[in-house]
Order: C-alpha cells, then structure tokens, then sequence
C-alpha cells in the first residue's frame, strides 16, 4: 500500500483503541461526560452502550483480520470525504473504521450532535501513531475529494446527490427495523425486544419502530414486559414527543395502548415517531419476511430465524448500512 501504514499495524493500533474504550481512564470518561453536556438525547447508559457494542464486534483482533481477509487494499490512496450523523453515539465509527482499515486519506465532517467522542478518539490514534495524522483529517467542508460516503435523511440525500453526485459515492437515507413476533415469546425475548425499541430513544436506523403480529396478540404482555423501560419518560425531550403525539391520537380519535412510555398503534408504515411503536398483522411469516428483506427502507430485521431479539444495535463488522458493502466500494476505488 502507498500508506506507510501496514494492515498489521492498523488492526492493532485500533485493538489498542478498543481497550482504551473499554477502560474506565479518569480522561476517557471525561470525554464521554462531555458528550453528554452536549446533546440532551445522548445518556451517559446510551454511550456506555455504543462503546461496549463496537468494542465487542468491531475492535477485536480476530474479528478485523477475519473481515479485512476477504477484501484486497491496493496501493492507490484516494482521498474520501465521510459526512457522519448524529443521530446515537459514534454512529459514523463504522465508516471511519472501513476507511482507516482501507488505507485511503480521509477527510471527515462531524455532526455537530456528536463531534466530541470520535474526535478524542482519532486524537488518540495521533498520539500513539503520529502517522495517523496525515490520513485523518477532522474538516468544517469536504471539497475536492475523489468520493463520498454521506450518511443523512430521505431530505439530506438529496443535496448529497447534488454535491457528490458526480463522484464515487455511497449516500443513504431513512431506515429503519421491524420485528416479526409469532406469539410465543418468551418473557426473555420480549425483554430483550424492549431494547432494540427503547435503546438510543428510538433514534437509531437499526431500533425497531414496527412490530409484526399474528391475528389476537397479546398487546397486553408485551407492554406489561415493556414497563421496565418506563423511566425513559424521565427525559423531558422524550416526554415531550411522547406528551405531543398521544394529543394528537386523542385528538383524531386515533385507538392506541400505552404502557405510560410508549404509544403502541396500528400503522402499516415502518417508521413510527420518537416515543410510538406501530403494529401491523400478518398472515404468512415467510412471505412477510420474504417482502420485507428487499425493502429498501428496512436496515435489519428482528426475530426468531432473523437478527436475534436484543441484538439490532449489535451489528458485526460485515453488516453494512443500507447493505452496501462499505469495504468494497472503498477498495474498489
């Protein structure tokens, strides 16, 4: 590679990160208090969260040298501008992940919602490899480089079309998760589906916003179950969203359950708002998931045979925003 970088020494400089993640250094956690001063929806819970989970699945030796095997880096650099969201905490890890992995000069803009983690942690990747600083760039404006990938909404895309149409690019839009129920579930499983529902508040692509039930379910458990998340009432942005939309339901004489945190309606649109969680029937499971799985507005799907319950915010490194390989596009470049 053109990078004075090896593999070898990138996989270990980012196992190194991950140790660093999972510590409890008075800096470190400094860092992350910070972050929360900043963005009322981001909990110092919901950080813990997203650190434990690309930790685990993204920064452990094996797992990088098993995924980066299957792709081939060449030794031309490019120069890759990467827009992040910041809808959860570290959202865009992922993407400076492939990029670093990949060998390609990056340039990242941060979202102003979530600029304060990823940034320490490239400042650390500096301080222990100083070569690190002249492939990663933290820039206010990406001009002139040789592709994107932009992350934002269904509204954004459009002006990332606008902008970066003309290069290589990935752009993706609104996604979101569903989960196929069959009736059956353990209490265990239904506790673990609160959390792909609940974690982040519901603002990630990978949270489930619509669950799919069999003729008579019962509602009634399953909020029962969901009760344990109730305290997510205590965030006044959560509440206010969860406050506004059940006057809208009464309002419209819309019918919903609640369990007090949670607004539970029949929808047959997958993506519901922040504090709502739509329900729809279905017939046939297989044909269900066999629709479902080529809709471009699903990200995962969540149940029994699919993405396990309580694991949607657990991607591993294979499994690709809007299930575009990330890696390939970057070494294809």
């Amino acid at each position: 590679m053109n990078s004075s970088l090896t593999t070898s020494q990138r996989i270990n400089l980012l196992v190194r990160l991950g140790e660093y993640m999972d510590s409890n250094l008075l800096e470190w956690m400094d860092i992350q208090d910070r972050a929360v001063n900043a963005n009322q929806w981001f909990t110092a819970a919901h950080i813990s969260l997203a650190i434990e989970n690309i930790a685990d699945q993204f920064l452990k030796k094996d797992k990088l040298e098993k995924w980066v095997s299957h792709y081939s880096l060449h030794e031309t650099q490019k120069t890759v501008g990467i827009v992040m969201a910041g809808n959860i905490p570290l959202v865009g890890f992922h993407d400076f992940l492939c990029g670093f992995m990949s060998g390609h000069k990056l340039w990242l803009k941060l979202s102003s919602k979530d600029d304060i983690l990823l940034k320490h942690l490239i400042a650390k990747l500096i301080e222990w490899e100083p070569r690190v600083a002249e492939e990663v760039l933290i820039a206010d404006r990406l001009n002139n480089c040789d592709a994107y990938i932009a992350t934002g909404s269904n509204n954004t895309s459009r002006y990332f079309e606008q902008y970066f149409g003309k290069y290589p690019n990935i752009i993706r839009k609104n996604r979101t998760s569903v989960a196929i129920l069959e009736g059956d579930e353990t209490d265990e499983e239904l506790s673990l589906l609160a959390d792909d529902v609940y974690h982040f508040y519901g603002l990630g692509c990978r949270n489930v916003t619509q669950i799919c039930v069999p003729q008579g379910y019962d509602f009634i458990r399953l909020l029962n179950i969901f009760n344990r998340h109730n305290d997510y009432a205590d965030l006044n942005k959560y509440k206010n969203n969860y406050d506004y939309h059940l006057a809208i339901y009464l309002l419209n004489r819309v019918p919903y359950m609640s369990n007090e945190s949670l607004l539970l309606v029949e929808n047959d649109m997958p993506y519901s708002a922040v504090s709502v969680l739509h329900y729809k029937y279905y017939d046939n499971k297989e044909e269900l998931v066999a629709k479902l799985s080529t809709s471009e507005e699903i990200q995962a799907l969540i149940g029994r045979g699919l993405t396990p319950f309580g694991d949607s915010q657990k991607p591993a490194l294979s499994e690709y925003a809007d299930g575009v390989d990330t890696m390939a596009f970057l070494c294809g470049l």
